[in-house]
């Protein structure tokens, strides 16, 4: 069993907790995963490492609450256990050698870009960081990223920080003003990496997307993080989750995630009913 070590509600549906795990803690690298139950006839879902407390041997996740075992856990609290919690799994970010870079995340997808980006600030390297969301109110890690940012943006689709557009437009506007990088790291919603990609490609400036959104059991046996990169079949769990974004055939993974759309709101649906059936 994994105890909670600690609960934080980064927004009315991002949750972050973190889970007494000192071996994972001891190994874990950015870009890397684990694999949890909440009980023991829970599914085995895969969630990225978004930091680590060697010390304590925490291992922190954050997850949107989309479906019915992230419904459960966000139910859990501070001493209580996880059934399951496996890692670290994949493989870790490459980040050496590199000396500028801009980080790009959208959404929840920034849990994932949080530690990529605190690396390279660790290693030396000059960290650009663009984060998007749909509102204000919605934002999370703004100010750890702002600690381990030579320069942040943060964008909002309504403009209600301020910042009104999607991270395509500011990462334009820095390429625009000749920011040169040596790499863009782009994690989130599969059309904003699309789109990342898009524009990159057109400037010539190497970009690697993180498809750990697309995992679904982690070990590549479900075949459902099952993608094309430059014309052959790669499991975004054991082959990655990064890959070359202008070598991803974005299209064709978003037709095929857009599937489980139905069931994920269907489970989540059916276990808030159980929740509200236990309480009364």
């Amino acid at each position: 069993m994994y105890k909670i070590l600690k609960k934080k509600n980064l927004n009315p549906a991002v949750t972050m907790i973190e889970v007494e795990a000192p071996f994972v803690a001891k190994k874990a690298k950015p870009g890397q995963f684990i694999i949890l139950r909440v009980d023991e006839s829970g599914e085995r879902v895969p969630f990225t490492i978004s930091d680590v407390n060697r010390e304590t041997g925490g291992v922190s996740i954050i997850f949107q609450i989309v479906g019915a075992t992230t419904e459960k856990m966000n139910h859990l609290e501070v001493g209580d256990s996880l059934h399951d919690f496996v890692g670290p799994l994949g493989k870790p970010s490459e980040l050496e050698g590199l000396k500028k870079v801009a980080v790009v995340g959208g959404g929840v997808g920034c849990a994932i870009a949080y530690p990529v980006a605190k690396t390279l600030h660790n290693n030396g390297t000059t960290v650009h960081s663009v984060v998007g969301f749909r509102s204000k109110d919605i934002i999370i890690l703004e100010d750890e990223f702002k600690a381990i940012s030579d320069k942040l943006i943060v964008m909002t689709d309504d403009g209600s920080n301020g910042n009104k557009g999607m991270v395509t437009d500011a990462l334009k506007s820095l390429l625009d003003a000749g920011e040169v990088y040596d790499e863009v790291i782009t994690i989130g919603p599969l059309i904003m990496m699309k789109f990342v990609a898009k524009l990159t490609k057109e400037y010539g400036v190497k970009t690697i997307a993180s498809m750990n959104p697309i995992m679904v059991d982690g070990t590549g046996m479900c075949g459902g993080c099952r993608l094309t990169v430059d014309g052959q079949t790669k499991f975004a769990c054991v082959d990655g989750p990064e890959f070359d974004a202008h070598k991803i055939d974005f299209d064709e993974v978003m037709a095929r995630t857009s599937l489980y759309k139905d069931f994920e709101r269907k489970a989540h649906d059916e276990a808030c009913n159980l929740f509200k059936q236990e309480v009364q």
